[in-house]
């Protein structure tokens, strides 16, 4: 798979996270939703940016997750292109161009949304207003709206720890970004030995090659 691919897919998932979350952010009030099956709504939600809203706590946690998801980004980018430079296996590079696009995605909402909106609080937010944006750079929160409560109900008594409390499956709001990621890594998960078998048989082939030397 070349570059040129793996960009396209990266700009595709890119745009259509974006288009979304700009739709949402400018249409919604923090906490709206639209039920459009039993199990499956749309719900605005907002989060610091860390797998399921927890943050770093303190003045400087904001920014210290975000300056974070930066350099990540730089080296995912580095093992896409190095991925495709070595012919990796398409598995692989679409994979990394998943987690690529899902990880930047993200990081766009974390580095300028707090500049270029105002916040949703029983109001829908304006782009670009006058008075300035809810944050700063860096300062930005995440944007989230797919949610897919499949089951709810109580639990069980005989459950450890968890027995007679209510529960949902599935709890947790996210976006495509998120959902790029997660198909990313259960494609590397999944595919493993297809995804890797390059490397392994260049490791082998570099194992022949010194054995032959010594």
């Amino acid at each position: 798979m070349s570059l040129k691919k793996a960009s396209a897919l990266i700009v595709l998932i890119l745009l259509i996270d974006q288009i979304s979350k700009f739709y949402i952010k400018t249409h919604f009030a923090l906490g709206e939703e639209i039920r459009v099956f039993d199990w499956f709504r749309i719900l605005f939600v907002e989060n610091e940016g860390m797998a399921w809203g927890a943050k770093i706590p303190g003045e400087y946690g904001k920014l210290f997750l975000t300056s974070f998801r930066l350099v990540a980004i730089v080296g995912i980018a580095y093992w896409l292109y190095d991925s495709v430079k070595k012919n990796g296996a398409p598995v692989l590079i679409v994979a990394i161009s998943l987690i690529f696009a899902g990880a930047f995605g993200n990081i766009i909402d974390s580095v300028f949304y707090g500049e270029i909106f105002n916040h949703s609080y029983n109001q829908v937010a304006t782009f670009l207003p006058e008075e300035g944006g809810y944050g700063t750079l860096m300062h930005g929160k995440v944007v989230d709206m797919l949610y897919f409560p499949l089951w709810s109900g109580y639990l069980p008594e005989w459950i450890p720890f968890w027995g007679g409390k209510y529960f949902t499956f599935f709890e947790p709001v996210f976006n495509v970004a998120d959902s790029a990621i997660t198909v990313g890594v259960a494609l590397l998960l999944v595919f493993n030995k297809k995804a890797f078998a390059h490397e392994t048989r260049e490791e082998k082939k570099e194992e022949r090659e010194e054995k032959l030397v010594d």
